[in-house]
């Protein structure tokens, strides 16, 4: 493995150390907030973040909260081992007493629910409508109405280590000095944006490294928790993918060029029923093309009469199309279910029977996108071209 830079420069930290400057960091911070949260995306980082918070409270390392409560974000997009996991791991987080709060998007809200139930295409890196929605909002909301319940300011414990992103990093260096923070105690702010809560990052000088000896050595030992967190190590692989899958994405990201955590993950004997899954990547890119879509037939005005910006553009989904790639997805989940139930291997529910009812009535209900009602003409009609200016350009063939 390369060496990484961390604020220490390139030597290695051992996990003990890693441990050690983690416990400094809640010692002095924690003990500033009666309650304590964590954001748990069921990753490497943030999985280490609650397993190890939970361990050092548990062994009296670090001073007791009145309250700890993790809040999992559950987009309903994560890879099948990575949810398999979480599963695993909330019964034990439970056991310890700790409070595990699962947020989910509302179920309109939900990435294929919304893509197939509105009409709304794929996010592309132009629309990126999907992280706020589906992960962002609903774990704002839910950290509010936290906030609320218990008045005060808590403090969030978050995954964040530096080395993950070089912007990331660029901002950390801007405000690591800010409230009194030191290098090696974590990056401490006393305010998110709506000032709910203190944020900390208890691991921030952890190496990545030292993540994988924590999740697939410390934390299964005894003397550690005990914890089962076998799963989410192998679902990310061995040596090389510690370099290679140290990010994980949503099932099929149309954001990403690769799936390489799936492709990985696939070739695993123990996963390699879930191949059908790279079929989804290909129909999120045919849902973008003009015959599945429809368009603005030009001449829009704004309110004061002067022609809109943009005219003629693209806009949701057709009835008929949703259908057509509802069912698509349907046949990937029925595919690896069936093989899932021949092996005796986890199923998965890329559309569970609640989001495929709500699917399936939007589009009965002929539900589409403010200020689209669905008369608009097909994407691939070819038409008159009308410009912001209120000129035409004529189409040479009828």
């Amino acid at each position: 493995m390369k060496d990484q830079l961390n604020i220490f420069g390139t030597e290695k930290i051992s996990v003990a150390e890693s441990i050690e400057l983690t416990i400094a960091s809640m010692i002095e911070y924690g003990s500033r907030h009666k309650h304590w949260a964590a954001a748990w995306s069921w990753g490497k980082d943030s999985t280490t973040v609650v397993t190890l918070i939970t361990q050092l409270i548990t062994t009296g390392q670090i001073p007791k909260p009145e309250t700890f409560t993790i809040f999992a974000a559950d987009t309903r997009m994560e890879l099948p081992p990575l949810w398999l996991s979480a599963q695993v791991l909330t019964k034990q987080l439970e056991e310890r007493g700790v409070k595990v709060n699962v947020v989910t998007a509302p179920m309109d809200d939900r990435f294929l629910v919304y893509i197939l139930g509105r009409g709304v295409p794929p996010p592309s890196n132009t629309f990126r409508w999907c992280t706020g929605q589906i992960k962002v909002e609903p774990m704002e909301a839910a950290l509010s109405q936290f906030q609320q319940e218990k008045s005060e300011k808590i403090l969030m414990l978050t995954g964040v280590r530096l080395g993950e992103s070089s912007i990331r990093d660029q901002r950390i260096n801007v405000s690591c000095s800010k409230d009194g923070a030191e290098c090696g105690q974590g990056w401490y702010q006393t305010g998110l944006q709506n000032d709910l809560c203190a944020t900390l990052a208890p691991i921030l000088h952890w190496r990545v490294c030292n993540v994988w000896d924590w999740l697939k050595v410390f934390a299964p030992m005894p003397k550690y928790g005990g914890w089962d967190t076998s799963i989410l190590a192998d679902a990310y692989g061995g040596e090389e993918a510690e370099e290679l899958n140290a990010r994980t994405g949503c099932i099929g990201c149309p954001l990403a060029s690769k799936d390489k955590a799936l492709d990985y993950l696939i070739n695993i004997p123990d996963w390699s029923y879930l191949q059908p899954l790279k079929r989804l990547k290909p129909i999120y890119r045919e849902m973008k093309k003009p015959q599945y879509r429809l368009r603005k037939a030009g001449g829009q005005r704004k309110k004061d009469g002067t022609l809109a910006k943009n005219q003629q553009r693209m806009g949701p989904l057709t009835l008929s199309a949703r259908l057509k790639f509802f069912y698509e997805i349907i046949d990937i989940q029925n595919e690896i279910n069936e093989q899932a139930v021949n092996i005796g291997k986890p199923k998965i529910f890329l559309i569970n029977s609640a989001e495929g009812k709500r699917i399936k009535e939007l589009i009965a209900a002929k539900t589409y996108p403010n200020g689209w009602d669905g008369t608009e003409p097909k994407a691939s009609k070819p038409l008159d071209k009308i410009y912001s200016d209120g000129s035409v350009m004529k189409r040479l063939f009828y």
